[in-house]
């Protein structure tokens, strides 16, 4: 009987290492599956993957941060180039426009100072004409009027210029004005005549005065 027992518990001890051994292998095998898909060995959980992003909001490529400020600089610099040569064009009409009104100015003021000059005036000796070509004046009738300072003194100028006919008569009449002319100091101020291209005008110095 006892030998029927041993041969029994011998039995059991074999069956026992034998489910023990299964077990053992289905656990590595288990082990092994939930291992085997990271890669990356060790037991490391994997990282899932980011999402892409949508992009069916939007067409074509997004402008990246360092574009989009190159494109914002030049468009400022542009505005700027633009403002700055309204404000250069707007300064040159201003400017234009006070030369204009200032020899306007002169020009009354020597029509003026030369109404009660007597005979050609102190400084006809110091005035001459010289003529312009057509075609730097737009096609009109003019001349410069050289003044020339020859006192030892700052002073201004009234000239009166004459445009005669072929016939030698006078159909226009201009007056020219020189302010602050130095000692010695010659200016060539502008006389243009209002009358058509024909027929050719002569013009001459009528009045000068100096004072």
């Amino acid at each position: 009987m006892g030998s029927g027992v041993s041969r029994g518990v011998r039995r059991l001890r074999g069956r026992s290492a034998g489910v023990a051994a299964a077990v053992l292998a289905t656990a590595g095998t288990l082990t092994l599956v939930a291992c085997g898909g990271g890669g990356n060995g060790g037991g490391t959980t994997p990282t899932p993957r980011p999402t892409p992003p949508a992009t069916e909001s939007f067409t074509g490529t997004p402008p990246s941060p360092l574009s989009s400020a190159a494109s914002s600089a030049i468009a400022s610099a542009r505005a700027s180039a633009s403002a700055a040569s309204s404000s250069a064009s707007a300064r040159a009409d201003e400017f234009e426009a006070s030369v204009a009104a200032q020899a306007e100015r002169a020009n009354q003021e020597a029509h003026r100072r030369l109404a009660n000059v007597q005979g050609r005036g102190n400084a006809a000796s110091d005035v001459s004409l010289t003529g312009i070509p057509r075609a730097e004046v737009g096609d009109l009738q003019a001349a410069h009027v050289n003044i020339h300072n020859s006192s030892d003194r700052t002073a201004d100028f009234a000239v009166q210029v004459d445009f005669r006919d072929p016939d030698g008569k006078v159909v226009e009449t201009r007056y020219v004005g020189a302010e602050n002319v130095r000692p010695g100091q010659t200016v060539h101020p502008y006389a243009i005549s209002h009358q058509p291209p024909q027929p050719v005008l002569k013009p001459e110095v009528a009045k000068a005065e100096r004072y």
